[in-house]
Parts: C-alpha cells; structure tokens; sequence
C-alpha cells in the first residue's frame, strides 16, 4: 500500500469529530480513490495515531478485536449506540452497533474544502508516482 494513501486516510479520519463516525466505504469516496478494504487496511496498520474508532464497517460495528475500547470512546464521545452495549460494558456479552444513520459524519463547507485539499494532493502524488522514468517521456 501507498504511504500517499495511508496519509490521505489518515488526514480524513482526523476530521471525523467526536461523535460521529463513518464507514470505510464514506472515507474512500470522499477521498475519491480507493474502496472500503484499502481504507480499512490503512488503518488497521497505521490507524493507530488517529481516532480509529470513528471508521467502521457499514453495519455500525466497531473494528474487530477493538470492540471494548471503541465502546469506551463512543461512550465519552456520545456517539449515537443501537443494541445492548450497557450488557456488553458488564460482561463482555450482547450485540451493539454505532447508529450510523444518527452518527454519520456530515462534512461543512469547510470540511469538504479540507477535503478536496487532501484528494488534490493524493491524485498530484499518485499521478508523480505513475509518469514512466524512461527519459523518453514528453
């Protein structure tokens, strides 16, 4: 995978505000490249230095394997919950999901200025990366 990309991702996920979340599949369109599974291999190996727990599956389900401490900053955070996550906080058992439909993050004017800042960006350095070597080239 690109580092161009991996940091694009990341630049979105960073303007995901407390609260709200999106899918995998919101972060590759509003980035214009990629799909969900590029996304979410960029912040399974890289995520860590960003609100992670903001990105999730199209379901509303927490990332895999990070379910207890997503719910915990969901919980700080206020983001909307469907299912029994007070259940889940107690014992670890019980079906939960971000209400995705209420949570989805819904950019400003400013966001998406952000935002085709950061896709520019990722299209010129992807475009610099693909023109041929070859000093033959015009």
């Amino acid at each position: 995978m690109r580092m161009e990309y991996v940091t694009a991702v990341l630049a979105v996920v960073d303007l995901v505000p407390p609260g709200t979340a999106v899918s995998y599949g919101d972060v590759a369109e509003l980035l214009g490249a990629g799909g969900p599974r590029q996304v979410g291999s960029a912040m399974s190996h890289y995520g860590s230095s960003v609100a992670w727990w903001r990105v999730l599956r199209a379901s509303g389900e927490a990332p895999s394997g990070h379910e207890a401490d997503a719910l915990r900053h969901y919980l700080l955070e206020a983001t909307p919950l469907l299912g029994a996550y007070d259940a889940f906080l107690r014992t670890g058992e019980g079906r939960w999901r971000v209400d995705l439909a209420s949570a989805r993050w819904a950019p400003t004017d400013a966001d998406f200025d952000q935002l085709d800042v950061i896709s520019d960006q990722l299209e010129r350095q992807l475009h610099i990366l693909s023109v041929p070597d070859d000093e033959m080239t015009v």
